[in-house]
């Protein structure tokens, strides 16, 4: 392999993108080639193999119990409830394949993919929270997806909270709504960015802060609203009237607060305690590239929502890992490449969902196993030889999907492997398309699944407080303001539900917290707030204070409003 920076054509999207000095050295240690498809489009092909939000009514193929599942009915392999799935009535080792050198070894991947059944969803120990997909140890928990360690919360990615509604990637935090990227918040509501703080209204970025309105960049402080100071009885009586106001109050708050963080300077990136590093959203790590939503990672590159990974590049969504590659989910595992959702394992390849096992290529659904190949047991001494002759073979004879892409050893398995249309994935939620483009670039298109129900509240009927609502509401069938006024956004059309219903737990929390009812379906809630979030992707700018000649990486794109500093020059405005 090379020891310079090459330029290189993705063979995806046709962009250049270079594969630097370090990158070539990585994969020599991992004795893997270099890549074929930009980082990008690496990524996207990763999120469209996993479907975190997008469940359906099916029975288990075993038990034949009614189950709510990641899998809808038309799929091909056989789906089993979590308690099927993990039990001793099946063996995945049966459906062993012997490997052919006649054809594309990821058509026989395919093969194996489409016959081994797979679990309903991917959630460990959770306790009456049936409708959660990839969480661990949660408990009376509704259409979380994404989280660990959360009780009573409600739509959303929370971690380590509690009572948390419509949230994404907030931790350690209780009793909020509508919070973002927030660390330790209480009692709080439409917060982005802020952390060790209580009783916050639509604040941003605002850090041990307490009884706040509308503001941004507050260190500290009290009693703010629009980042003025007010007397505790000033601030009880403005308040009192905001919230007086149910809806309408609120979207006062709202759009005087939109207009004062556009005036307020915003850093270039959330970096904390951390060196060498470049990306969004990155804490406690060190040389960390291009990486978004990472916490104590060292030497990665090219990822997203990482914690404890060492040595890694192209990996998203995992938790202690080192020396893998272009992998996605789970946790604990070592030397990983190209493979799905595997946990507590080493040395596996192109291998999906399999677990506690070791020296694995091309399997699928294995438990406690070792050397195996397309679901097959060999001894150490047979699977040394084979994997070789197998890797050769795949730069011989590559899958070549429909649009000419070629797969060799060295990729992540082809989107039309998935067992997802594109649009049932996470890549539909970062990487948006319509159908026709889908199509077009090779991706399977689900349709959306014809609904039965009668709108017993339109959108114009929703009550704007919550003082108005009566507890009847429970189980009513409430029009999704987007579909009521068919102005779907672009970003979210594709998943709205059209309608939704507020269930008994969300009722008490909105009466708790003084909360309006929402005029959106779920799906569009989190559609919402992942607009609100930077991309993930980098650009070179320059601070934007006078004077100040600083240079930066930042997810805050050139043609964006906000007034974007350096660290240093953004310091001397919140400190």
């Amino acid at each position: 392999m090379s020891n310079e920076n090459e330029k290189r054509i993705c063979q995806n999207c046709r962009s250049k993108f270079i594969i630097e000095q370090e990158d070539f050295n990585f994969y020599e240690k991992l004795k893997v080639p270099p890549p074929t498809f930009c980082p990008q489009c690496r990524m996207q092909r990763r999120f469209s193999v996993r479907n975190e939000r997008n469940l359906y009514h099916r029975e288990c193929g075993l038990c034949k119990k009614p189950i709510i599942s990641v899998y809808s009915k038309e799929k091909i392999f056989p789906v089993y409830c979590s308690s099927c799935w993990w039990g001793d009535k099946w063996d995945p080792m049966d459906f062993e394949q012997e490997a052919d050198f006649s054809q594309p070894f990821l058509s026989q991947f395919s093969f194996l993919l489409s016959k081994v059944p797979r679990s309903a969803l991917n959630s460990i120990n959770a306790k009456n929270s049936d409708y959660c997909n990839y969480v661990g140890n949660a408990k009376d928990s509704y259409l979380c997806f994404g989280s660990i360690d959360i009780e009573n919360c409600l739509y959303g990615s929370p971690y380590e909270s509690k009572y948390c509604v419509d949230s994404y990637l907030i931790r350690e935090s209780e009793y909020c709504y509508e919070c973002i990227d927030c660390e330790k918040l209480s009692h709080s509501i439409f917060c982005q960015d802020c952390s060790n703080s209580l009783d916050m209204i639509y604040c941003f970025d605002c850090k041990n802060c307490q009884d706040c309105i509308g503001c941004a960049g507050l260190r500290g402080q009290k009693y703010n609203i629009f980042n003025q100071q007010h007397t505790k009885e000033e601030y009880a009586r403005k308040k009192e009237k905001f919230i007086k106001n149910g809806r309408a109050g609120f979207d006062e708050i709202a759009k005087k607060f939109q207009e004062l963080k556009l005036k307020f300077p915003h850093k270039f990136s959330t970096i904390l305690y951390s060196t060498e590093v470049e990306g969004d959203h990155i804490v406690q790590s060190k040389n960390v590239i291009q990486s978004f939503d990472v916490k104590e990672c060292k030497d990665i590159k090219y990822c997203k929502q990482l914690i404890g990974a060492k040595d890694v590049q192209d990996v998203n969504y995992c938790e202690f890992l080192e020396l893998c590659y272009d992998y996605i989910g789970f946790w604990k595992v070592n030397n990983v490449r190209f493979s799905n959702t595997c946990g507590e394992s080493n040395n596996l390849s192109y291998s999906d969902f399999c677990s506690s096992s070791s020296n694995l290529f091309g399997c699928v659904g294995l438990r406690s196993k070792n050397y195996c190949i397309l679901n097959k047991q060999y001894s150490e001494e047979e699977y040394e030889k084979l994997v070789p002759k197998l890797i050769k073979h795949m730069d011989d004879m590559p899958y070549i999907d429909q649009k000419g892409r070629i797969y060799k050893y060295g990729e992540f398995f082809p989107s039309a492997l998935s067992p997802f249309c594109y649009n049932e994935t996470i890549a539909q939620e970062y990487f948006p398309l319509d159908k026709v483009e889908a199509e077009k670039r090779g991706y399977k298109w689900k349709e959306k699944e014809e609904r039965n129900y009668k709108i017993d509240i339109g959108t114009e009927n929703i009550p704007n407080s919550i003082k108005e609502v009566e507890e009847n509401v429970v189980g009513k069938v409430i029009e999704c303001e987007h579909a009521s006024t068919n102005e779907h956004l672009a970003f979210c059309a594709a998943s709205c539900t059209e309608a939704f219903k507020i269930i008994p737990a969300e009722l008490q929390f909105y009466q708790r917290m003084n909360l309006p009812l929402p005029k959106i379906c779920p799906n569009c809630r989190h559609y919402q707030r992942l607009k609100k979030r930077n991309p993930l992707k980098l650009w070179h700018r320059k601070c934007m204070k006078e004077g100040c000649q600083n240079e930066f990486e930042t997810s805050y794109s050139p043609d964006r409003p906000e007034i974007i500093y350096c660290e240093k020059c953004y310091q001397k405005e919140v400190y």
